[in-house]
């Protein structure tokens, strides 16, 4: 996902053809703290001692200014480049939630410093993030045309949180869509129908509902008396 990044070499060092934005460095560094936790657990150490051929240890210090304020920053990593100055990837964690600022850009290391946290602190207070479905947990139950039972349980392959402003939690609206009843047989983890987020009446997010379970057809006599009780009834 990282459409504007070009990297011509493995360590940052300039080069022309050496360019990325803050928002592909984000994106970069979640992808980092998802899919590689043991590693991103070395981002959070504030010295490093290392031996060395011929000479006494070196022991050299982590230069992320925030992992020093005692407020949940762990990482990720600072920069410098002749032509964008000063940059810095941060990350932390407040109340199970976990923030990313990216900044690039400044003048100095304080004011490198001073905006990085700035730039977190109003993520931590304008901001919640609202937990709309759980990876693999039972979400809604649709129902089911002549099959063994009358509704069928579904579920989501991952989670799905979307953050959006304190005051503006009235705007975040859900849907579930799907052509029902759902006729049987069904099997496990077909996919039966849609979730879809809304933020301000415009899509946020659009995700597969999955059949939890199968469900059989029934054998013909009940699936005749479910026809006469739907025609009376109106009940699939």
């Amino acid at each position: 996902g990282m459409e504007n990044t070009n990297f011509t070499n493995s360590s940052g060092i300039n080069s022309p053809n050496n360019i990325s934005t803050a928002r592909d460095i984000m994106i970069m560094s979640n992808y980092l703290i998802k899919n590689y936790p043991d590693y991103y657990n070395y981002f959070k150490e504030t010295k490093f001692t290392w031996d060395r051929t011929g000479g006494d240890p070196i022991t050299q210090t982590n230069r992320n200014p925030l992992l020093n304020k005692n407020i949940g920053v762990d990482g990720i990593k600072t920069g410098y480049l002749s032509y964008e100055k000063y940059s810095l990837a941060s990350s932390m964690i407040r109340n199970e939630r976990r923030l990313i600022a990216v900044g690039s850009g400044f003048k100095s290391k304080k004011s490198r410093s001073k905006e990085s946290l700035k730039l977190l602190t109003f993520g931590i207070t304008n901001f919640d993030t609202i937990k709309i479905a759980t990876k693999d947990e039972v979400f809604q139950e649709l129902d089911v045309w002549h099959g063994t039972k009358k509704k069928i349980k579904t579920y989501l392959k991952e989670d799905i949180y979307k953050t959006i402003p304190k005051a503006k939690k009235k705007y975040l609206k859900i849907s579930v869509n799907y052509q029902g009843p759902l006729k049987a047989p069904i099997k496990k983890d077909e996919i039966v129908g849609s979730l879809k987020v809304y933020y301000k009446d415009e899509l946020a997010g659009d995700y597969n509902l999955l059949a939890h379970e199968s469900i059989k057809r029934q054998n013909f006599l009940s699936r005749l008396i479910s026809s006469i009780n739907f025609l009376i009834w109106g009940d699939v």
